[in-house]
């Protein structure tokens, strides 16, 4: 039932959307004097003055590789859709930078995408004269030097720049080629370290404002990647903790762009597969040290589907590709998939969705399954007000006959052709795609954050994370600066925050492990750990399961108000609607109402107990 209504909700406002009558293509200074950096309000993405900065983007493709692994690289038949692209972004063969810059501008996007490989960033080897022909200025430079040029020409433009770490090696994306995970062909330590140098690189310059951490996390041939597992294949962890670093060690400013995982398991039928892509979010969700820097991102294309690879021949499945499917049971599945995690507001892994990927071969017959998978597509961003990223804007002319996915196509002379020019089927839905969606000023939201520290501390607060080790050999958590706990589970460790109704300003804090603040005998016969008056919640520590201590700050807080004992050690003690969502899958719950705030917490040592959490104390604020 709940799936229909959601269905009827995204059809209506399907029908709301097709009223609108597109004027010509929106431009990037529809966006006039954006101020950096962005951050995120609840799923909108916003620039400094609290304006939605919604992502109308393109990918701008070849920097990571169009080599294709065989062969010469110097050969473009071995290259991808036979486009060389010379390790720099595709075209500078063939117009200069300043040109293709308009270009996007010119088509409605205020935003790239612009791919990097691990190897690019280190690649001591000047590009060839033919690969930046049309660019004498990088003549003799190296991949990065070039990759420089490029950010500077784009931003100089106006258009905001994502860094994305598509590939480790330099060749084209993606399938079983040694650029799977994040640490397939290098260590997580060189790609953190990679990260770091990439985003100090660009600090200077504000209208670089994200850092997409991998693309397309998949499946070696022998092992899948997990979320949460708290191994080496956890992306869950390894984002978590490189979205951390760059937003503490190499610029503060940056989006934090978090992908789903791309592919599980063995695409044979028979074997267990899928394309999991956010679906783990809803019960582990990020919280970073800057809770309003993270956005989530998924990728979509009508030749692959929720259990299909997308592959023709070897590992191709008789499970449905995403154009096989009803408009209804695509929007189902985009929403299951993805799109919930913006569409969901007040829950802990409410953030803003970017499609950081999709697109369609433009050379797709009339009455095709590409062509109506595409009007669908369009309708649900549409619909959804999601913010996209087309792949790939850039192509060459000659072979537009025989790779026609770009928007914009180049031949040798510089001449542009493109999507706005007429006879381009894909142009109706592009223009509605880009004159749509909220735009002005988003209120602040109140924000709920996960606390996880099921294998290791999570500290999300920069205030404690300069404390240091407030309890040594404990596992540490807590709440990122301005939220205050509010919800714990029984078991499993897992704790909720929240801002809404009051932002903790707070400069000491203090580490309970006794009941000398302990101020009335709110849970009888069970150990208590309060905070002292006038200060919350904010984090906790534990030994295996065990409560080890409470982490209190002094905020000035009700010391008046009336008082509550929460328990939740026999099953759930939420407020009316779970608000803030699954925070702690499978395990009893305690939370107080978003009026209050956690003055204390009990627990027991009686034999057969774990001393894991069984009431919070609650007080209005």
């Amino acid at each position: 039932m709940c799936a229909v209504r959601h269905i009827s909700r995204i059809l209506a406002l399907v029908l709301l959307a097709s009223l609108i009558t597109p004027g010509s293509p929106a431009r990037a200074a529809d966006d006039p004097g954006w101020t950096a950096p962005l951050s995120t309000r609840g799923r909108y993405i916003v620039d400094a003055d609290g304006n939605r900065f919604k992502l109308r983007s393109g990918n701008w493709h070849g920097a990571s590789g169009t080599w294709t692994g065989s062969g010469s690289d110097l050969d473009d038949a071995n290259h991808h859709a036979g486009e060389n692209a010379g390790r720099t972004p595709l075209g500078l063969d063939r117009t200069p930078v300043a040109a293709i810059a308009d270009g996007f501008r010119a088509i409605g996007l205020n935003s790239v995408r612009l791919p990097f490989s691990s190897e690019m960033a280190r690649d001591t080897r000047p590009v060839t004269d033919t690969a930046v022909a049309a660019n004498p200025q990088f003549r003799g430079k190296t991949p990065l030097q070039v990759y420089d040029g490029v950010v500077a020409a784009l931003t100089d433009a106006g258009l905001a720049v994502i860094l994305n770490n598509h590939t480790t090696t330099t060749r084209w994306c993606c399938g079983v080629d040694g650029n799977e995970r994040w640490n397939t062909s290098q260590s997580t330590a060189q790609w953190e370290d990679t990260w770091l140098t990439m985003a100090r690189r660009y600090a200077n310059n504000p209208r670089v404002v994200g850092a997409d951490l991998y693309n397309e996390v998949r499946r070696t041939v022998l092992d899948d990647p997990n979320w949460g597992w708290g191994n080496d294949h956890d992306w869950f962890t390894a984002s978590q903790r490189l979205g951390d670093r760059i937003l503490r060690e190499a610029n503060p400013n940056l989006l934090i762009i978090v992908e789903g995982i791309n592919w599980t398991g063995i695409p044979v039928d028979g074997f267990a597969h899928e394309r999991p892509t956010l679906k783990p979010v809803r019960t582990l969700s990020h919280t970073l040290t800057r809770s309003n820097k993270l956005v989530y991102a998924a990728h979509f294309y009508d030749y692959t589907g929720p259990n299909h690879s997308g592959a023709t021949g070897t590992g191709e499945t008789t499970d449905p590709r995403y154009r096989d499917l009803s408009r209804a049971d695509l929007f189902t599945v985009l929403n299951r998939d993805a799109l919930f995690v913006s569409a969901e507001t007040g829950q802990h892994f409410t953030a803003p969705v970017w499609i950081s990927e999709f697109g369609v071969d433009g050379n797709a017959a009339a009455g095709s399954k590409q062509r109506e998978w595409f009007a669908n597509f369009t309708d649900y961003l549409i619909a959804t007000d999601a913010d996209f990223a087309y792949w790939p804007v850039v192509g060459w002319a000659e072979r537009r006959a025989a790779n026609g996915w770009g928007l914009l196509f180049w031949d040798r002379s510089g001449a542009r052709s493109g999507i706005t020019d007429g006879g381009d089927w894909r142009s109706g839905a592009w223009q509605n795609l880009i004159n749509t969606g909220l735009r002005g000023y988003v209120a602040p939201d109140a924000s709920r954050s996960m606390l996880s520290p099921d294998n290791a501390d999570f500290v999300a607060s920069h205030r404690m994370r300069a404390a240091g080790d407030w309890d040594n050999g404990a596992r540490k958590a807590a709440c990122p600066d301005g939220q205050r706990l509010i919800g714990l589970s029984h078991t499993g460790n897992r704790g909720l925050c929240t801002n809404t109704g009051v932002t903790l300003s707070w400069n000491t804090h203090q580490v309970v492990t006794g009941q000398q603040f302990v101020s009335s005998d709110w849970a009888s016969g069970y150990t208590k750990f309060q905070c002292p008056a006038g200060a919350a919640m904010i984090g906790y520590a534990v030994r295996g399961a065990a409560v080890s201590s409470a982490l209190c700050a002094a905020a000035g807080v009700s010391t008046t108000g009336a008082a509550r004992t929460v328990w939740f050690d026999r099953g759930d003690s939420r407020p009316a609607g779970n608000p803030g969502g699954e925070f702690a899958s499978g395990h009893y719950k305690g939370q107080c109402a978003d009026d209050e705030y956690a003055a204390g917490i009990a627990w027991t040592g009686r034999i057969f107990s774990s001393k894991t959490p069984d009431a919070l104390y609650c007080r209005k604020l």
